[in-house]
């Protein structure tokens, strides 16, 4: 396995968050109050000091994460799809019935998973995990495939397991914030940086990415961020960077998004 993230850049924007003004939670504590909310998610392109007087705001209500003294962990995360892109096509499309296979590498902590998102026929999102060694990250152990194989199978979803190969890399430094007493919760996505044989794309470096992740009703931190002037957008961090390294692919649900906030490395 080689692990080429660059976290110091995802840790250095995440740290202009002050995220020391908020009291931390066990992942144990996270994980129980998202249990008590239907979830809703709604993405956003954030400006770093917009994010950080948000962070402020929130700190009377929501705490940050922590794990092992950490509140932000580094990311890194392998797409895998099939020769013609059938798993990206679809995801443009919006078609109804979707599956997306990716596997992901925590970094600091070395847990490795093997995941399963599908759309079911009512649009609702299914996503199933499976852990790997790992060194395996970027790859599938043969449990991983028959996991793969079993749930897609279960969903009646045609994909032929032996024909995926891996393709987009993506990395980054996230940070969690939640309403223990609501049960929403906040992303904020720092330094991300996407990698495809060779050539490389990146977010702008005065912008996050933030995900509020909560019921029907916008959260707090939605609201919040609308009286600053952010409003959601339909982003999603393997589209835009894949639609950018491959550039014979369809893009229009994020061109505009593309040409203002990420760029690609001269090669």
């Amino acid at each position: 396995m080689t692990v080429l993230v660059e976290t110091a850049q995802g840790d250095r924007v995440l740290s202009v968050l002050d995220l020391w003004r908020l009291r931390t939670a066990t992942l144990a504590e996270v994980d129980a109050a998202a249990a008590l909310q239907t979830r809703v998610d709604r993405k956003y392109l954030v400006p770093a000091e917009v994010a950080q007087t948000l962070v402020g705001e929130l700190a009377g209500s929501h705490h940050v994460l922590s794990v092992k003294g950490r509140v932000s962990t580094s990311y890194a995360s392998t797409y895998f799809d099939l020769p013609g892109f059938q798993s990206y096509r679809a995801h443009v499309q919006g078609r109804r019935r979707r599956w997306k296979v990716r596997t992901r590498l925590y970094v600091e902590d070395g847990l490795c998973r093997l995941e399963l998102k599908t759309k079911d026929n009512r649009g609702q999102t299914v996503k199933v995990a499976h852990t790997q060694p790992a060194p395996a990250f970027g790859t599938f152990t043969q449990s991983g495939r028959g996991f793969l194989a079993d749930r897609l199978a279960s969903e009646a979803l045609a994909v032929p397991v032996g024909e995926l190969r891996p393709g987009v890399r993506i990395d980054y430094a996230r940070a969690t914030l939640c309403d223990l007493d609501g049960g929403t919760r906040v992303t904020v996505d720092g330094g991300l940086v996407a990698s495809l044989r060779g050539r490389v794309v990146r977010i702008s470096p005065h912008h996050v990415l933030v995900e509020t992740k909560g019921g029907l009703r916008p959260a707090p931190a939605d609201l919040l961020l609308l009286r600053h002037g952010v409003r959601p957008t339909s982003v999603s961090k393997y589209g835009v960077t894949l639609s950018m390294l491959e550039p014979g692919l369809p893009a229009s649900p994020w061109r505009r998004l593309a040409r203002r906030h990420f760029c690609v490395d001269p090669v």
